[in-house]
């Protein structure tokens, strides 16, 4: 099937160009072409009406199962349940504008074939499976007196125990026989998880380079969890290649990480959203404590690194009634990122971290075209941060949605 869009302006998000006046064909899920003909023979034809076309979002630290803030929970639900409502929580990004996400821990082979299928309806998902944790780290939600082994992998978490070189290795080969897009570490502690400490490192140094040996030798890469700047530079010295999170960098280690060229996925959405709804949205309330150590830090740590060149993507970390807060990111950056900053983290920057930089990002002929369409120029002040109230229409592999 054939779509024609008429009356469209393209955005350029690499050169912030924006072009009048322009038609579009997409056809086989692709951009066909781009300029000011007629319509194919038989084409659907999509009026934008002067709208502003741009490539469709990319959200890199998401974590689809996660329908609960009370995650302790996901290995007791059943798995049929937890996929159904996945299902739901992929159909609202779609809907937001986000048709390419990167799931940093839980979602697996079946619920990213689900959506290929079109059995889900709901953004490219490219998943990392379960993120390998050590006992009693960011992975590991079992309370002080939990005794129990690891849960049966078909069970639904966002992540794996092992310890050990030869766990460790073993665990990532079997995340990359299951088809893993990266692989992901909690190298930190987290607010989520019951027993750590947000300034405790996890993870030895040898364990962290094996991973980072077995990614590598399957051409992937590692994503680490981490907050604070010890932890981000140990990460970074054994080869990991994205940060996530970073909200307490400092300088030395926001150099280092130029240094390295290692992207960070700030994730400043799920801190305000705890912070602010995290109790009535079925956070723990044991953990809430946690969220002031890391909440003011965030902006600084975006700070330091826009001002470092440090690339940086799109990253929300949601999870529960909190996923509806997907495009408040957008809001929470404006401050220090502008305009087309802004929208080359979610679109150009995203592809590029996720190594599909030759085909998503942006709308270009040979490109998917997976697109979103705004009424207003999103590079003027104020568009991005009110992205919902401008989308007019999302379109993946080239259909509207």
């Amino acid at each position: 099937m054939s779509v024609f869009v008429k009356n469209a302006h393209i955005v350029d998000v690499q050169s912030g160009a924006v072009s009048g006046g322009t038609t579009l064909t997409l056809e086989g899920g692709v951009i066909r072409a781009i300029g000011d003909g007629a319509a194919p023979a038989g084409a659907e034809v999509l009026d934008a009406r002067g709208g502003f076309v741009i490539p469709g979002l990319i959200d890199a630290h998401v974590h689809a199962i996660a329908y609960t803030a009370d995650l302790g929970t996901l290995p007791y639900a059943s798995p049929g349940y937890v996929a159904q409502r996945a299902g739901v929580v992929l159909k609202d990004m779609l809907k937001r504008g986000f048709t390419t996400v990167r799931d940093v821990g839980g979602a697996d082979f079946g619920l990213a074939k689900a959506v290929e299928e079109g059995l889900i309806k709901g953004p490219r998902l490219l998943y990392g499976g379960k993120a390998l944790s050590p006992s009693g780290g960011h992975g590991d939600h079992r309370g002080m007196g939990g005794n129990l082994e690891e849960p049966a992998y078909a069970q639904y978490s966002l992540g794996r125990r092992c310890d050990g070189v030869d766990e460790v290795r073993r665990a990532a080969r079997d995340e990359i026989r299951r088809g893993a897009h990266h692989i992901k570490i909690m190298a930190n502690g987290g607010i989520s998880s019951p027993t750590d400490r947000i300034t405790s490192d996890q993870f030895s140094e040898d364990e962290i380079r094996a991973i980072v040996d077995e990614a590598e030798m399957a051409n992937l890469y590692v994503v680490s969890h981490t907050y604070t700047a010890r932890s981000v530079a140990r990460a970074v010295r054994c080869g990991v290649r994205s940060i996530e999170h970073g909200n307490l960098i400092d300088p030395e280690t926001v150099a280092l990480m130029v240094e390295k060229g290692v992207w960070l996925t700030p994730t400043l959405s799920i801190f305000r959203a705890i912070h602010e709804v995290g109790l009535e949205s079925g956070f723990p309330a044991d953990r809430l404590e946690k969220i002031r150590v890391v909440l003011e830090g965030g902006v600084n740590a975006l700070e330091l690194a826009w001002k470092a060149g440090i690339p940086m993507a799109y990253g929300t970390d949601l999870i529960g009634p909190m996923q509806s807060r997907q495009l408040d990111e957008f809001a929470l950056r404006a401050d220090v990122i502008p305009p087309l900053g802004l929208l080359q983290q979610a679109t150009i920057n995203g592809a590029k971290l996720i190594r599909m930089e030759e085909s998503l990002g942006q709308v270009a002929v040979g490109f998917r075209a997976d697109l979103c369409i705004l009424n207003a120029n999103p590079l003027e002040p104020g568009v991005l941060p009110a992205f919902a109230q401008h989308l007019q229409a999302v379109l993946k592999y080239g259909l509207p949605v």
